[in-house]
């Protein structure tokens, strides 16, 4: 089902640079009343001037008087991180929706870590509840360089080398996935997030894992790819509508449907955040979101209609909308 959204208006109450092309924003309520409770892993909406952007949450948990995120500056988005490098100025009202928690932790005895770039921001909040709760865990910390690897040095600093394992690129190459993922561990859980090729081999190294094992966060789920081969027109029957729309190449279920005049409730549309999930009445699905679990994908109840698409040889979907 949809995820129900909390919609608010933060003031930004500072900006710090925390490493080379990342800002940590630190947002908090106008009259400084404390946020809902939220769990590692959550994330939340950044309404931007004509965007709408989703940051894990990297602040302490137990902290609910601020939220923050950390952002990297990438010039070659669509504005969304360049508005908050170049314009964005402390004292600024913003809305935000959430949070919201896509990739909970879940309890285990042992914990590993793997995180690339930017990656890093929802692994912070599970590390701090994996050592308050006596867990055993290891981080495994990827970078283009050390200056550009936001929270290395605290995070070294607070728990030493034999958890915190760095690989700036330039210096140590890249993360040992052989070492740490070659021979699968009993009772432990594997939490990664970065960029889609470092995922890729990290799920890889994984498939002699225990199912369940593995759990990953995306950047975009863009970069899921789909199969290819849904690339084709199809119809979608509204079922409480009454009504079926044409969903040709090039045009997402969402917009068709939007086009069609039925509201759909949705934020990110990259297939992210989970806004858009509808049930699905009939139909088989191409899933490229970067939500749902295998599970949820293999039994074919919900899709996101922001990106996912009818399989390949499937001439229709009906969908409760």
């Amino acid at each position: 089902m949809a995820r129900g959204m909390d919609s608010r208006t933060v003031v930004l109450e500072k900006k710090e640079t925390m490493a080379e092309g990342v800002v940590r924003l630190t947002l908090r309520n106008p009259d400084w009343s404390d946020f809902p409770q939220w769990e590692p892993g959550s994330h939340i909406d950044l309404v931007l001037p004509d965007h709408i952007r989703q940051y894990s949450l990297c602040s302490p948990c137990e902290d609910a008087s601020i939220l923050q995120v950390s952002v990297l500056h990438t010039p070659n988005s669509r504005g969304g991180s360049r508005f908050i490098h170049e314009s964005l100025t402390e004292g600024a009202e913003l809305t935000i929706n959430g949070p919201r928690n896509n990739f909970p932790l879940q309890d285990s005895r042992k914990y590993l870590f793997i995180a690339g770039g930017i990656g890093i921001t929802p692994i912070l909040p599970m590390i701090a509840a994996a050592e308050a709760a006596g867990r055993e865990w290891r981080l495994a910390y990827g970078g283009r360089t050390r200056s550009s690897m936001a929270y290395a040095e605290e995070l070294e600093a607070r728990y030493g080398r034999e958890k915190v394992l760095l690989y700036p690129e330039d210096t140590h190459g890249r993360i040992d996935l052989q070492g740490l993922l070659g021979l699968p561990r009993a009772k432990m859980l594997v939490y990664a997030c970065g960029p889609a090729p470092l995922l890729n081999i990290v799920e890889d190294f994984c498939m002699g894992w225990p199912p369940g094992a593995l759990h990953t966060e995306l950047f975009s789920a863009a970069a899921l790819g789909g199969s290819g081969a849904s690339a084709e027109p199809f119809e979608v029957n509204l079922v409480n509508s009454g009504i079926t729309v044409e969903v040709p190449v090039g045009k997402t279920v969402l917009e068709a449907v939007e086009e069609a005049g039925v509201r759909v409730l949705s934020s990110c549309r990259q297939g992210v955040c989970g806004t858009c999930e509808v049930p699905v009445v009939a139909g088989e699905i191409d899933h490229r979101d970067a939500v749902l679990s295998a599970e949820d994908k293999a039994s074919g109840e919900t899709m996101l209609v922001c990106v996912s698409r009818a399989a390949a040889g499937c001439p229709s979907l009906a969908l409760e909308l």
